[in-house]
């Protein structure tokens, strides 16, 4: 189980790096597909389609507005275009509700919403964080605020844990945990920030903001691992699903990533000054 779970994070790193790495089309093709995989893992998490159905009229519309969303990012990245596709997707949801009643639950109606907001949406911020100014250093703070902050808490935890921060939600967090991964992420970030003054591609003032920005990011990231967590409490489910040996679904492992992503994105604009290029 170790060896499987180890092996498959490395593959994940690499394949991450990669994207990062080459921006464009490459990270917005793994972009898109990371979002309809965990929008397609909420909702069977929340019953939607069950496990022997196949997907139904509603779902469908759901998938092709998160389709319409990234090609309107990628090919014509205006806020009057992407609200406009988010709005004709939730329009064509309630449409094939109301024109085929009682078909569809309203449960069913929500929990589509529900996914297509919260996942790709969520998502797409890793897309909007490279495309930014000086975007290929900072779109890494996204994770360096994630999945630091939750090595460095759980380490924490471990150690010194004794405080439980939710016990009726996740027992084995505690508040001792939190608050060091908050540091690890904060330090880690200063340490970056740091590197790349280093070798010239970021100001010197900006060494102890991109920390700053790295640790709010810790906190938020938190937030969306405990609600992952708390979605999977509410419906008995272990793991979101099997695509990633060891972690279980995509939902599983990006669960706190889809929170920073977007706070990464727009401390970068508020504090750092970055525009979209």
């Amino acid at each position: 189980m170790f060896l499987e779970r180890l092996l498959s994070s490395i593959v994940l790193v690499v394949v991450l790096a990669a994207a990062l790495f080459l921006g464009e089309g490459v990270l917005f093709l793994l972009c898109l597909f990371l979002a309809v995989a965990a929008y397609w893992e909420i909702i069977r998490a929340t019953r939607v389609t069950e496990k022997d159905k196949k997907m139904n009229g509603i779902e469908i519309i759901g998938v092709l507005g998160v389709a319409g969303y990234y090609g309107v990012r990628f090919f014509a990245d205006t806020e009057t275009y992407v609200m406009l596709t988010i709005t004709l997707t939730l329009i064509g949801i309630m449409f094939l509700y109301v024109l085929s009643f009682p078909k569809y639950h309203a449960n069913q109606v929500m929990a589509v919403v529900f996914a297509f907001i919260y996942a790709p949406i969520m998502l797409s911020y890793i897309y909007l964080t490279r495309n930014l100014e000086d975007g290929f250093y900072l779109v890494w703070l996204i994770f360096i605020s994630s999945w630091i902050c939750d090595t460095c808490a759980y380490l924490v935890g471990m150690l010194i844990g004794k405080h439980k921060m939710a016990p009726k939600l996740s027992p084995k967090k505690s508040i001792e945990g939190a608050v060091g991964g908050v540091l690890g992420a904060f330090f880690v970030g200063v340490l970056y920030g740091y590197i790349l003054v280093h070798f010239g591609f970021l100001e010197q003032e900006n060494i102890w903001l991109i920390g700053v920005i790295a640790g709010i990011g810790g906190i938020i990231s938190q937030i969306g691992d405990l609600a992952a967590s708390a979605i999977k409490r509410n419906f008995s489910i272990k793991d979101y699903g099997k695509l990633i040996p060891g972690h279980g679904g995509i939902m599983d492992r990006f669960d706190s990533v889809m929170f920073t992503a977007p706070m990464i994105y727009y401390l970068a604009v508020l504090l750092l000054n970055r525009t979209l290029y």
